[in-house]
C-alpha cells in the first residue's frame, strides 16, 4: 500500500507518540508505521495543529526516537476475516500468534465498523438456550444480547466457558470467538489447550491483547474480535456466540490512555469519554433477521463496588447477569452459579411464558427461605423447624442438587458423561421437585445428573 503520509517523530511519552506532518495530516483512526524499520505501529488519535497529529502506540515504543521517520497510507487498522480462522489464535494486528503461517483465502476489514442500523435490527426478544440447566432457569439469556459473566480463579469460569462454546457448536450450528482484553499469558495458553483437549478449538477463533502489550492494543483488540464476528454473522449468517474476557481491562486501557492524552479525568479517575467508548463497543452486538451475536462477558468489579462508573456503565448495556459463587465451588456445587445472586431481563412471562417465570420464582423463593434458615439448622437442627420449613429445606436441597450438571467438556477429568438439557426438561424437573414428586428420592440421586427422568 502507497505511502501516502510522511512525517517525523516529534515527542514519545511511553505509549503516546506525537508527530509532524509538514505536508498535511492523515485521517483520524488511520495506522502509522515509525522508526528505522517501519516496525512501530501506531494510531491517530487526535489532530493538535495544521501539522501536529497525536497518536497511541499499538507496539512497544521502546527505541523510538524523536526526528524518526513515520509513514502512513491514510487506511484504518484491518482485521483478517473467513472461515480459515476458525482454530486458530491472533492478535491486534489479525496476525497468528498460535505459530502457524498467516491463513488463505481471508479477506480484511477495517476495525472500526459502525453499529448495525436500527432498521435492520431484530426487535424481537428471544432466548439463547445454552442447555445448561442452572442458566437457562433463573439467568436464561437473550439471543443477540450480552450476559455478565462476574467471577474469581479457581470457580470455573473458564470450564463454563469452554462449554457454552462446546453447546454453540453443537446445538446452534454456530462458531464461538473468544476475546482476550488484558489477559496473561499463562491464562491464554491454558485456555486454547483445554478448548483443544475438550474438542471444541475448531469452531473457535481466539483474539487475545495480552497484559504485556501497549494500552492501544488491549484497547483496539474488542474491535477486531467484533469485526471477525460480525463477518460469520452477516455474510455466513451463523449465529456467533462472543465471549470477552474481561471487559474492565478494555475500560482499563481507555483509562491509561485518556491519562496519557491529557484529558481531564472524570469521577475517580475514569476518563470522561468512558461512556461512548464503552458504547461504540457494546452496540456492535447485536441480532439481525438471519443470524445473531451474543455476548458472554466477565467483568471484574473494583473492590465488589456495583456503584463503580467501570460497573454501572457496563451494567447497562448487559441484560443478564450470571454470578459464581467461590462458596458453592468449595461445597461441590458445578456450575457454581450463585442461585439467588444471578438474574436476567429475559426472565419476564412474555418472554419465557408464564410456567416457565412462575417456576423460577418458586425456586428462587425456596432456595430464599433455606437460606435464611441455614443459621438456625446450624444452631438447633433441622428437627426444630416447623413442618412446612423442614420441607421447603427439603425442597432447596434437591434442586440445589437438581441444578448442577456434567459438562462435556470435563468428562476426562470427572469420567462423567456431559448432559445437555433442553430448556422444557429443565422447567419439568423443578417443578416435579416444587411438587414433592421426589420427596422419597435420597438427594445424592439429584446430583450431577441430566433431566429429572435419570433420577428415577
Amino acid at each position: 500500500m502507497e505511502d501516502r503520509y510522511l512525517g517525523t517523530v516529534h515527542a514519545v511519552r511511553g505509549g503516546i507518540v506525537d508527530v509532524v506532518f509538514p505536508e498535511g495530516l492523515p485521517p483520524v483512526k488511520s495506522v502509522l508505521r515509525a522508526g528505522p524499520d517501519a516496525s512501530v505501529i501506531l494510531e491517530a488519535v487526535d489532530l493538535l495543529d495544521e501539522t501536529l497529529l497525536r497518536a497511541i502506540a499499538l507496539s512497544p515504543t521502546s527505541g523510538l526516537a524523536r526526528g524518526d521517520t513515520v509513514t502512513g497510507s491514510g487506511e484504518s487498522l484491518t482485521a483478517p476475516v473467513g472461515d480459515s480462522l476458525l482454530g486458530r489464535v491472533f492478535n491486534v494486528f489479525g496476525m497468528p500468534s498460535d505459530g502457524g503461517e498467516y491463513p488463505e483465502d481471508v479477506a480484511v476489514r477495517t476495525i472500526h465498523c459502525g453499529p448495525m442500523e436500527l432498521a435492520e435490527r431484530v426487535t424481537r426478544e428471544e432466548i439463547f438456550e445454552t442447555g445448561i440447566k442452572v442458566i437457562d432457569l433463573l439467568s436464561p439469556l437473550e439471543k443477540g444480547g450480552k450476559g455478565g459473566l462476574f467471577g474469581g480463579a479457581g470457580v470455573g469460569k473458564t470450564v463454563l466457558i469452554t462449554e457454552l462454546i462446546h453447546n454453540m457448536v453443537g446445538r446452534h450450528k454456530g462458531v464461538s470467538i473468544f476475546c482476550g482484553i488484558g489477559e496473561r499469558c499463562r491464562e491464554g495458553e491454558e485456555l486454547y489447550r483445554e478448548m483443544g483437549e475438550a474438542g471444541v478449538l475448531g469452531n473457535t477463533v481466539m483474539v487475545f491483547g495480552q497484559m504485556n502489550e501497549p494500552p492501544g492494543a488491549r484497547f483496539r483488540v474488542g474491535n477486531v474480535a467484533l469485526t471477525m464476528a460480525e463477518y460469520f454473522r452477516d455474510d455466513r449468517e451463523q449465529d456467533v456466540l462472543l465471549l470477552i474476557d474481561n471487559i474492565f481491562r478494555f475500560i482499563q486501557a481507555g483509562m491509561e490512555l485518556s491519562g496519557l492524552l491529557g484529558r481531564l479525568p472524570s469521577r475517580m479517575g475514569y476518563q470522561p469519554t468512558l461512556g461512548p467508548e464503552l458504547a461504540e463497543l457494546e452496540e456492535r452486538i447485536a441480532s439481525s433477521s438471519k443470524a445473531a451475536i451474543t455476548s458472554i462477558q466477565a467483568v471484574y468489579v473494583p473492590a465488589d463496588d456495583l456503584t463503580d462508573p467501570s460497573a454501572t456503565h457496563t451494567f447497562s448495556h448487559l441484560s443478564s447477569s450470571i454470578v459464581l459463587s467461590r462458596k458453592r465451588a468449595g461445597e461441590g456445587f458445578y456450575p457454581a452459579v450463585d442461585l439467588l445472586k444471578s438474574s436476567s431481563m429475559m426472565l419476564s412471562p412474555h418472554v419465557v411464558g408464564q410456567r416457565h417465570y412462575a417456576v423460577a420464582r418458586e425456586v428462587r423463593r425456596t432456595l430464599a427461605v433455606y437460606e435464611e434458615l441455614k443459621d438456625i439448622i446450624a444452631m438447633l437442627g433441622l428437627e426444630e423447624l416447623s413442618r412446612d420449613d423442614r420441607k421447603a429445606v427439603h425442597r432447596a436441597r434437591r434442586l440445589e442438587r437438581f441444578l448442577t450438571q456434567p459438562f462435556h467438556t470435563t468428562r476426562h477429568f470427572t469420567g462423567r458423561e456431559g448432559r445437555t438439557v433442553p430448556l422444557a426438561a429443565t422447567v419439568e424437573g423443578c417443578e416435579r421437585i416444587l411438587n414433592d414428586e421426589f420427596e422419597g428420592v435420597p438427594e445424592d440421586k439429584l446430583y450431577m445428573i441430566g433431566d429429572i427422568g435419570e433420577a428415577s
